[in-house]
C-alpha cells in the first residue's frame, strides 16, 4: 500500500489560518516576535520530528512492553532516541518565555504540534505531554526556590514529570487518597503511601522525575478540602541544582495495559523507609485547584490525542479503501468487470465520512479552544480575558470526552472498513483502536467529565458558560443564514441548541431543589447532546469558510471546499439528528437508569 500521510495538511492550513485566522495572536504583545512563517515553521518542524523519530517505533514499543529487569525500567531503545530528538528541537518549551529558552509559541501552534506527536506515536509522546503540565504548575504556583530547582530543568527536557493522583482504594474518588505528608521544617514533608496508575512512574530516559503529588496533612479536613500538592522527586536536587541521593520513591509494579504500551505505567510507593522528601506547592489544602490546571490541560491532551489517533485510523481507512478492489456496483451484472476499488461501495463511503466528521470536527473545536487559551492568557482586555476563560471552562470537559468518545468510534470504523484484515496485528488500524481506548478513561473518566459539565459548568455563575457558548454559536448561525446552502444546517443548529439550553435550565431548577442524584443520572446522555452542537458548530464555520472561499478557487482548492461542504451536510443530515433520543430522555427528566436497583442485576 502506498504511503499514508500523518495528517491531511490542507485540512489543518484551513483550520488554523482560513478558519481561526491563528496569525491575529501574533498582534498580541507576548506574541508579537512570531508570524505565520513562524507558526508554519514550527509545525514543519514537528512534522518533519513526528514521523522520522517517534512514528517508526509505535510498532515496535507496542510489541515490546516496558520491562522491569535489575530493578529498572527497559524500553526500546527508539523511545530514548525520540525523545532526544525532541529535547534538541526544543518541543519542551514550546510555550515557555523566551528567557528560559522557550519558542514562546501560542498554546494554540504548540497544540497543533503536540497532535503531530501524538498521532506519530501517541505513547512516547505522553513522556513530553506530562513533563509539560508539571512545568506549568511549577511555573505558577512554584516558589522562587522551587523554580529555581526544578523549573528549567524540566523546560530544558532534562527532568521528566508525573502527575500522582489516584491510589489503589481511591481510583478516581481523590477525596479518600490516604497518602500523608508530615512537616519537617521549612515547607518540606516526609511522605509516605502509594499511587496507581502513573504514566511515566520509573524510567531512565530522563537524570530526573519530578512526581506531583497529592497528599494529606496532620489533621486536614476530610475530603478533597484536605489535599496538598507536593513535588517529590524521584533524586533529591540541591538548593544549587545539583542531582543527590534517591528519595524513598519505590517502583512497586509495572501495569500491563492493552494499549499505548510505549510509556510505562507504574505502582509507586512513597517513603516505605522514611526517607521520602516533599516540597509543599503553594498554601496547604489548595492541592486539588492547583492540580486541575495542569489536569485542565492533560484533558485538552488527551483530547487531541484522541483526536490524531482517530485521524491515523481514518487516513490509514482512507488509503486503503482507495486501492483495495473488491465487488461491482448493485446495477453492474457483467461478472466479467473488473472489481471496483472498495471507496466506490456507498457503505464503505458512510464509514469514511463519520470518521472524517468525527476526527475533523473535533480537531476544530480542540484548535478553536487554544485560542481561548491564549486570549485568556495573553488578551490586553481584561473583559475578553474573562470571556475566554468562561467558554474555556465549558469546552474542556467536552473536548476531552466527547473526542475521546467518538474518535474511538472512528478507529471502530477504519478497522470495519479494512475487514478481515483490519483485524488482525499485520495492519495498525487495530493498534490505533487499543491505544484510543484509553482515553475514555484516564484524566477524569468521560462519566466524571460529564457529570462535572452538567453538575458545574453549565450552571457556575448563573449560566455564564452556556449563554457565552450559545452567544458564539448564534453569531455563526446568523452569518450562515445569510448563505442559501447553510440556511438548513443554521436553522437546525439554531432549534437544536435552544432545546439544549431549556433542557438545561429544567435540570439546573432540579439541582437546585436538591435532587441531585435525578437530575444527574442522564449526565453521559447531557453530555453526548453538548457534543454534538458543539461538533455541528465547527462543521458549520467550516462550511461557511469554504462556501465563500469555493468561487474563486482553483481545482485543487475546489475539490478539497467541496469536500468541506459536503461533509458538512453528511453531518447534518447523519449525525446531528441522532442526539434526538437523548434530547427526549433529558426533557422528560426519565429516570429510568435512576430507579433501577442494584439488587434488579
Amino acid at each position: 500500500m502506498s504511503e499514508v500521510e500523518l495528517i491531511d495538511w490542507r485540512h489543518q492550513q484551513f483550520v488554523l489560518h482560513e478558519m481561526l485566522q491563528v496569525e491575529r495572536l501574533a498582534h498580541y504583545p507576548h506574541f508579537a516576535q512570531h508570524s505565520r512563517d513562524t507558526f508554519e515553521a514550527a509545525l514543519e518542524l514537528a512534522h518533519q520530528l513526528a514521523v522520522s523519530q517517534f512514528q517508526p517505533h509505535n510498532r515496535e514499543a507496542d510489541l515490546n512492553e516496558p520491562r522491569l529487569r535489575d530493578g529498572k525500567v527497559h524500553l526500546v531503545p527508539a523511545v530514548g532516541k525520540a525523545l532526544a530528538a525532541y529535547r534538541e528541537a526544543g518541543f519542551f518549551a514550546a510555550g515557555a518565555d523566551e528567557a528560559h529558552g522557550g519558542m514562546q509559541l501560542p498554546y494554540t501552534i504548540a497544540l497543533a504540534c503536540d497532535g503531530l506527536f501524538a498521532g506519530a506515536n501517541v505513547a512516547t509522546a505522553g513522556y513530553p505531554m506530562l513533563t509539560k503540565g508539571v512545568a506549568h504548575l511549577v511555573a505558577q504556583f512554584g516558589s522562587p526556590e522551587q523554580k529555581q530547582r526544578f523549573l528549567q530543568p524540566l523546560l530544558d527536557g532534562r527532568f521528566f514529570g508525573t502527575m500522582c493522583l489516584s491510589e489503589p482504594q481511591a481510583g478516581s474518588s481523590l477525596g479518600d487518597i490516604n497518602t500523608r505528608a508530615e512537616p519537617i521544617g521549612d515547607g518540606d514533608y516526609r511522605i509516605t503511601g502509594a499511587k496507581m496508575w502513573i504514566s511515566g512512574g520509573e524510567h531512565e530516559l530522563a537524570e530526573n522525575i519530578v512526581h506531583m503529588v497529592l497528599a494529606r496533612t496532620p489533621d486536614a479536613p476530610p475530603g478533597v478540602r484536605g489535599i496538598s500538592l507536593f513535588i517529590v522527586p524521584r533524586y533529591r536536587v540541591a538548593a544549587d541544582g545539583r542531582i543527590g541521593d534517591e528519595n524513598d520513591v519505590r517502583l512497586a509494579g509495572i501495569n500491563h495495559k492493552m494499549g499505548q504500551r510505549g510509556i510505562v505505567n507504574t505502582f509507586l510507593k512513597f517513603g516505605e523507609r522514611g526517607e521520602c522528601i516533599g516540597h509543599r506547592v503553594g498554601p496547604e489544602h489548595r492541592g486539588l485547584a492547583q492540580m486541575f490546571v495542569m489536569m485542565n490541560e492533560a484533558r485538552i491532551g488527551v483530547g487531541i490525542g484522541a483526536i490524531m489517533l482517530g485521524n491515523a485510523g481514518y487516513r490509514y481507512a482512507l488509503a486503503y479503501a482507495k486501492e483495495r478492489r473488491q465487488g461491482r456496483h448493485p446495477d453492474q451484472k457483467d461478472p466479467q468487470s473488473p472489481p471496483l476499488p472498495i471507496i466506490e461501495h456507498a457503505d464503505v463511503r458512510r464509514m469514511l465520512l463519520q470518521q472524517r466528521v468525527y476526527v475533523e470536527g473535533a480537531h476544530a473545536l480542540a484548535l478553536y479552544a487554544a485560542t481561548l487559551v491564549d486570549t485568556h492568557a495573553h488578551d490586553p482586555d481584561a473583559a475578553a480575558r474573562a470571556h475566554a476563560g468562561t467558554l474555556l471552562e465549558l469546552l474542556t470537559p467536552i473536548i476531552k470526552a466527547w473526542s475521546a468518545e467518538w474518535c474511538l468510534k472512528a478507529n471502530d470504523l477504519a478497522i470495519q472498513v479494512l475487514g478481515g484484515y483490519g483485524y488482525t496485528r499485520e495492519y495498525p488500524v487495530e493498534q490505533f483502536y487499543r491505544d484510543n481506548r484509553l482515553n475514555p478513561i484516564h484524566e477524569g473518566s468521560n462519566g466524571i467529565q460529564a457529570l462535572d459539565l452538567l453538575g458545574r459548568k453549565v450552571l457556575i455563575d448563573s449560566g455564564a458558560g452556556l449563554r457565552a457558548l450559545l452567544d458564539a454559536m448564534a453569531g455563526t448561525i446568523e452569518a450562515a443564514a445569510s448563505q442559501p446552502e447553510l440556511i438548513p444546517y443554521a436553522q437546525a443548529l439554531a432549534q437544536y441548541a435552544k432545546r439544549a439550553a431549556d433542557v438545561t435550565l429544567r435540570i439546573g431548577a432540579e439541582l437546585a431543589a436538591g435532587k441531585l442524584r435525578q437530575g444527574l443520572a442522564n449526565a453521559s446522555q447531557y453530555l453526548t447532546v453538548m457534543g454534538h452542537l458543539c461538533v455541528g458548530w465547527m462543521w458549520l464555520r467550516q462550511a461557511q469558510v469554504a462556501s465563500n472561499a469555493l468561487p474563486a478557487a482553483h481545482e485543487a482548492d475546489a475539490r478539497f471546499y467541496r469536500g468541506k461542504l459536503h461533509a458538512c451536510r453528511f453531518f447534518f443530515q447523519h449525525e446531528l439528528p441522532t442526539i434526538e433520543s437523548a434530547l427526549r430522555l433529558l426533557e422528560t427528566l426519565d429516570s429510568s437508569v435512576h430507579d433501577m436497583r442494584a439488587d434488579w442485576f
